[in-house]
Order: C-alpha cells, then structure tokens, then sequence
C-alpha cells in the first residue's frame, strides 16, 4: 500500500510548543510521535516553511522549531517556479488575501508535488473545506488533476488503530 504523503505547513510545527492551545498540542505531538517517527506517512515541509522559521524572533523558539525538521527527518520541497506562479495565481484569483502569499505557496507546493494532504491548524486560510473547492477549481482550470486535502492533523490521527 502507498504511504500518503502529507505536507505541513509552520503552524502544525509551531503546536508542538504552544502552551496556550493544550488540547492542539497534544495531537500534535501525538501525529508527530505515531506517525511521523514510525514514518507512517512521507511527510514533507519545504523552505517557505524553514523561511517562516527563521523569522522567529525568539533565538530558542527558533532553534526548537528548526530541530523538529532535522529530528523528524522531514523531506524539504524546493519553491520552484511553477509552485510560486501558481501561488500567484491564487492570490489573483482571490482564494487567499494578497498578504497570504506563504499560505499559498504552501497550497503550491502541495498541489505541484502531488502531495495528498496539506496539514494545517490554520483554519481561516488553509485547512478549510471552502479554500479547499476553490483550489481544486483553479488547479483543474491550470491543468492539475491530483487530488489534495486540505485539512488538520485531527482528521489523519488513529488510522491504524
């Protein structure tokens, strides 16, 4: 059987450590520790993602945050070309704010590397049902047929139980 590939965007690292919201931290650590690190799925994150990190203004926060892709050994996407002229699109086409570019490129980058789920704890412009019609209407329009989720790790956890 072929193992999903699934890519995450900042948010879903950044749970890892938040204090504030315990019950998204919990499930988190819980896709991180069952899945990522029995490699369950292939799990992708790419240098928008490392880009969004090393924004950080908190040195340690920072450091954590850049840890978790070296411990986790997850697979880094280069932002290519095509990626971000879709990602441009998107904002043209308004399916995300023209200050959401990052948001899109991470939609991008999942839809040209044919990956089968974008996770992500950021609801109003990622894991949403309605963002996810809208892409799949310009992805098609722009000749991309694979099929893609957008969603939250909630939705991935438990599977092999």
């Amino acid at each position: 059987m072929k193992l999903l590939k699934i890519y995450l965007d900042t948010s879903v690292i950044n749970f890892l450590f938040a204090e504030d919201a315990p019950d998204f931290k919990r499930v988190t650590i819980d896709f991180f520790e069952h899945y990522v690190r029995r490699k369950v799925y292939q799990v992708y994150v790419s240098e928008v993602v490392i880009r969004e990190i090393e924004q950080t203004s908190d040195a340690n926060q920072k450091e954590r945050l850049l840890n978790v892709i070296a411990e986790y050994d997850l697979r880094v996407l280069p932002l290519t070309d095509e990626a971000n002229k879709l990602a441009l699109l998107y904002l043209a086409e308004r399916i995300l704010p023209e200050k959401k570019l990052d948001d899109a490129r991470h939609i991008a980058l999942t839809t040209v590397n044919q990956i089968d789920i974008l996770l992500s704890w950021n609801f109003k412009h990622l894991a949403n049902i309605n963002k996810q019609l809208a892409v799949k209407v310009i992805n098609e329009r722009e000749g991309y047929f694979y099929p893609m989720l957008l969603t939250n790790p909630m939705e991935v956890l438990y599977e092999d139980d």
